[in-house]
């Protein structure tokens, strides 16, 4: 990953340094598009697969589809690290035509707390985002979030809520200067709420605030499937779908991941 300027690696990697204690967290490192407490546990691979396509499409133009794969790798007890690959297809945004979009995600996270008796964990993660191509089009830029989870413990159903706060850091701010790295609300806050109905299902919703790349509220399931794996199933909605009638910025949500060994 490279951005224009190399003060805002230098600025992830400070976040990436300042590792902590924590326990062993389980495989499912996203709820549906928020980071969770949880880590990939030391020594395993996780491996996802999503499809998102955008549902209705926006009339007078292509529906646009998102595929994304992702790897993670736990580097350590309380740390993983991974890559996402994220493609859009018939994007306008990255170029005047609709076009083929794809790009690199390098991210760490790091679980700096975890009290299981008390139901509490909390965790930073830093994602660089980049283009692989259009690039003149557009540039690269940094998100920094923390979050602290809570589990209500009553019985095998209880719920758990997580929430903190988030900001981009961009390598070009100003459109006059080059291709402008990020649009739309630099800070904000992630929320998601988690519900057991069977040992097997969880029920899932989650939010990034603000109108921007991250800005989505998607409720859905999550399915636990055979050989450590599950199938995510929701409907993403932009917090800006609404704001303008031509602008359906809405995606079904599907998603595959599966842990190794």
């Amino acid at each position: 990953m490279l951005l224009r300027h190399a003060d805002y690696l230098k600025f992830a990697f400070v976040v990436i340094a300042l590792v902590a204690f924590a326990h062993e967290g389980i495989a499912q490192s996203t709820l549906l598009n928020v980071p969770t407490t949880d880590v990939v546990g030391k020594g395993k691979v996780y491996l996802e697969f999503d499809f998102f396509p955008q549902i209705p499409a926006t009339e007078g133009r292509r529906r646009n589809y998102i595929y994304d794969g992702r790897v993670v790798v736990g580097v350590a007890s309380n740390i993983e690290a991974g890559f996402n690959f994220p493609v859009f297809r018939n994007a306008t945004t990255c170029s005047p035509t609709p076009s083929t979009c794809g790009y690199v995600e390098p991210n760490l996270k790091w679980k700096f707390y975890n009290n299981d008796s008390k139901g509490i964990a909390s965790a930073a993660g830093v994602i660089l985002h980049t283009p692989v191509n259009e690039r003149e089009a557009q540039d690269g830029w940094g998100l920094l979030y923390g979050e602290i989870s809570k589990k209500i413990k009553t019985g095998n159903n209880g719920p758990r809520f997580t929430g903190g706060p988030y900001g981009v850091v961009s390598a070009n701010e100003n459109p006059t200067e080059g291709p402008v790295t990020f649009v739309g609300t630099r800070a904000g806050v992630i929320l998601g709420y988690e519900q057991p109905i069977h040992s097997k299902a969880n029920i899932i919703v989650d939010w990034f605030s603000g109108k921007n790349y991250y800005g989505y509220l998607t409720p859905g399931v999550q399915i636990a499937l055979p050989y450590n794996s599950y199938l995510n199933i929701g409907y993403a909605i932009g917090n800006d779908s609404h704001s303008d009638p031509s602008n359906n910025n809405r995606f079904l949500y599907l998603y595959y991941g599966i842990t190794f060994p």
